[in-house]
């Protein structure tokens, strides 16, 4: 049974782990603090390209390398690196006393949910195998392949858009419109197209088609077409390549460095600026996701640990939604991480006052590359403050009622 005390991590005991691993104290504010709850969102572990034919045709001057599992799957190594990020959570969650270091929780103490993705799947099991070694927890989940509103509720009809509502927040999002974004990128889609295209060629690479945005439905999210499309799905096949620890030859034919597979994750990390992090359309994105971490935060008998196993999409949309920032080393800024993921925290005081804080938590891409251990090296994990909260217990941080005000879909 999970039967510790939470320890203590507010005011001077609580630690920040920077991107470089060292960890220094934090200055002593507020009341002391007690972890008594987590919800983790993450997304799912590394994969190959979702197609077998990984972009269009004219794309690429040269074939896609090969990936040991089918179209979307969670590869060997991926799931290896989502292990070790699930070692990472258990042995700070005993730290704090949300788990027990021998022995197996009670049923209700962890709940672990999953997309019907097979990617979604493999990550929520071989997450709970690291986090609970030796025990049978559950994974809730729907037929593998069989569509969950709760991860796509627009796309399944369960959380219709208003196309006026869509319309401006992506016009917020873009204030000087989506010519000129392209053209503040068009650096990054020269060097991409010289990645794609050994030699330059006017029908090879994906910057000589006008990027455009196709407005929302009542039953569809807004989209981009064109380069930037093109740009971001690219760009997260490379870092993927990357990732999973392919040799540099097979990494965009040789031609890509880790530097620019950090550089050129920005066109994934615009992409979710544009149609993800805009809190509309956030709101309309994790319309059944959002009640289903505040129930997990809030009701009385909910598990003291709470994982959801999801997409990059959920991830960004969640961030967008709470105004949270961050970035993992090897990657743009706000770009989801393959099994990165965004911890919400409860914290309860002396008096019994509670409140919640965020923090973003992922191993670095190189970390994934080369699965380097978290007891060799800290992975990125760092408090994220919450867009406009100020309590007792700190700025960024919130008031579990003012909280739940943020998380509302309606």
């Amino acid at each position: 049974m999970i039967g510790k005390a939470c320890a203590t991590v507010g005011a001077a005991a609580m630690l920040v782990v920077a991107a470089n691993g060292d960890a220094a104290p934090a200055r002593s504010r507020g009341p002391a603090l007690k972890v008594d709850r987590v919800v983790v969102l993450m997304r799912h572990g590394v994969r190959p390209p979702t197609k077998a034919l990984a972009m269009p045709a004219g794309v690429a001057d040269g074939s896609w390398p090969d990936w040991p599992v089918k179209p979307g799957y969670l590869t060997p190594h991926g799931a290896a690196a989502v292990a070790l990020a699930g070692g990472y959570d258990r042995a700070r969650w005993i730290a704090a006393g949300l788990l027990d270091a021998r022995g197996c929780p009670a049923a209700s103490a962890v709940r672990i949910v999953a997309d019907s993705d097979q990617r979604t799947i493999a990550t929520g099991r071989t997450y709970a195998d690291a986090l609970l070694p030796g025990c049978a927890a559950a994974i809730e989940h729907r037929p593998q392949d069989e569509p969950d509103p709760i991860f796509s509720p627009v796309d399944e009809g369960a959380a219709p858009i208003d196309p006026t509502r869509a319309a401006e927040a992506v016009a917020a999002a873009l204030p000087r419109g989506i010519a000129a974004e392209e053209m503040r990128l068009r650096p990054l889609l020269t060097r991409l197209d010289a990645i794609l295209c050994a030699q330059a060629a006017p029908s090879c690479g994906v910057g000589r088609v006008p990027t455009s945005i196709v407005p929302a439905t009542a039953a569809k999210r807004p989209k981009l077409t064109g380069a930037l499309d093109r740009a971001s799905t690219a760009a997260q096949i490379l870092l993927l390549e990357y990732a999973e620890g392919k040799p540099m030859a097979e990494v965009g034919w040789g031609r890509a460095t880790p530097a620019d597979v950090a550089r050129l994750s920005e066109f994934h990390s615009v992409e979710f600026a544009i149609l993800a992090r805009p809190r509309y359309l956030a709101q309309r994105n994790l319309a059944l996701l959002a009640p289903l971490m505040s129930q997990a935060l809030t009701a009385t008998a909910a598990p003291r640990v709470t994982m959801i196993a999801g997409h990059d999409t959920n991830v960004a949309s969640l961030g967008g939604l709470l105004g949270l920032h961050w970035r993992v080393p090897g990657l743009a800024a706000d770009d989801p991480s393959p099994g990165g993921a965004i911890i919400l925290e409860r914290l309860r005081d002396g008096a019994g006052n509670l409140y919640v804080r965020a923090r973003f938590r992922s191993q670095t891409i190189d970390q994934i590359r080369r699965l380097s251990p978290s007891s060799g090296a800290a992975p990125y994990d760092v408090a994220v403050p919450i867009d406009g909260c100020r309590s007792a217990a700190g700025t960024g941080v919130c008031t579990l009622r003012a909280f739940n005000a943020k998380l509302a879909t309606n």
